[in-house]
């Protein structure tokens, strides 16, 4: 396992790191607690989590799990978030959270899905800030994150907040782009950088043939859209989130015989990412619960194969009938509210995207 500097907090963390979002069976305790050991056992240091996974289930697990990490001896740091802005909010949500995941400190807490810059500014006026100081005087947290979709010059501004010692946010292979401008900010600021969906929420591994461009000699698509991650100098941890043994076990795998690109093959490789890929809905399914019952996150993952798939001939039309028994009519329903494009965290332009699937 390769470990890195946390920015300028003094703590190093494994490039690889272990995400509790996508456990398959979040209810078998046992077997996600397994997982863990595992991933202790082979270097990972890091395990990120969050209230709103499987509605504080992960927390739970990861109570025991790090509680079994203990037991043997094995070191860790713990993640964790918070959408609360009020110090009210937050003293509650905190309280809860360190129960759950039976620890007196959480080494790094983040404020949670920043999706806009109002959205920051609304947040900083209830008091998160300031809190957040407190907490950390407090010795209830250890250092102050904040977890971000935004992009481009954006995600730049709100990183040159000097609040932060951390940041966490999407980046993959086929949104090299719309990321670049945090690395300026990264490394002015001496931030540690986590990145999220290294594998583009399941995108890349789904569609190998159009990712052959990250691939070196005897690399599968999984292994390299890890490693060129890893070939980033400013990250310190991609964040997997693994839902059984078998993933966990590939991407340790893919740290086996790992060997850096030079800055100028990171950069050949970079200019490959097409740019189409830019706009892939990531399946994060925030734009969720429409109140007009539209399933969203499937028409727009349905949406992604006309991104992706350029060979059928109604790639959006086989997706939906097949994978998710909807029609294209569904996506007409459509009342513009805007709901699901604040919610977006890869702003995505949903309302256009409904009215072209509706009309076919």
């Amino acid at each position: 396992m390769i470990y890195r500097d946390y920015g300028r907090t003094g703590k190093k963390v494994s490039l690889l790191g272990f995400g509790g979002m996508r456990f398959k069976n979040v209810d078998d305790h046992e077997e996600c607690v397994r997982m863990m050991i595992a991933a202790a056992e082979g270097g990972i240091n890091y395990f990120d989590t969050a209230p709103g996974y499987f509605e504080t289930r992960s927390e739970t697990v990861f109570g025991k799990g790090l509680a079994e990490l203990r037991k043997r001896g094995l070191p860790y740091f713990c993640a964790t978030k918070t959408f609360e802005s009020s110090e009210s909010g937050i003293r509650r949500e905190i309280e809860a959270q360190l129960k759950r995941l039976m620890i007196d400190s959480i080494d790094f807490y983040h404020i949670w899905c920043i999706t806009s810059l109002n959205v920051w500014e609304d947040r900083k006026k209830n008091g998160v800030v300031q809190t957040f100081i407190k907490l950390k005087e407090e010795g209830l947290i250890k250092h102050i994150c904040v977890s971000s979709h935004l992009i481009k010059n954006e995600i730049k501004e709100l990183l040159m907040d000097d609040i932060f010692e951390g940041v966490l946010f999407g980046y993959s292979a086929y949104n090299f782009k719309t990321r670049q401008a945090a690395f300026d900010a990264i490394r002015e600021k001496r931030l540690g950088a986590v990145v999220m969906n290294p594998l583009g929420g399941g995108v890349i591994p789904q569609h190998p043939e159009l990712f052959n461009f990250i691939c070196r000699e005897g690399e599968d698509t999984v292994t390299a859209a890890l490693r060129v991650l890893w070939d980033h100098p400013e990250i310190t941890n991609t964040l997997v989130g693994f839902d059984t043994m078998e993933h966990l076990n590939e991407a340790l795998r893919a740290m086996d015989g790992y060997k850096p690109r030079s800055a100028s093959e990171l950069e050949e490789t970079k200019s490959k990412a097409a740019a189409s890929f830019e706009g892939i809905c990531t399946g994060c399914a925030y734009c969720g619960g429409c109140p007009e019952g539209i399933q969203i996150p499937y028409y727009m993952d349905a949406y992604n194969q006309k991104l992706l798939d350029k060979k059928s001939n109604d790639p959006i039309g086989n997706r939906l009938k097949w994978h998710w028994s909807l029609d294209r009519a569904g996506a007409g329903k459509c009342t513009e509210c805007g709901q699901c494009e604040t919610a977006c965290t890869q702003h995505i332009d949903i309302i256009k995207r409904l009215k072209e699937i509706a009309c076919g």
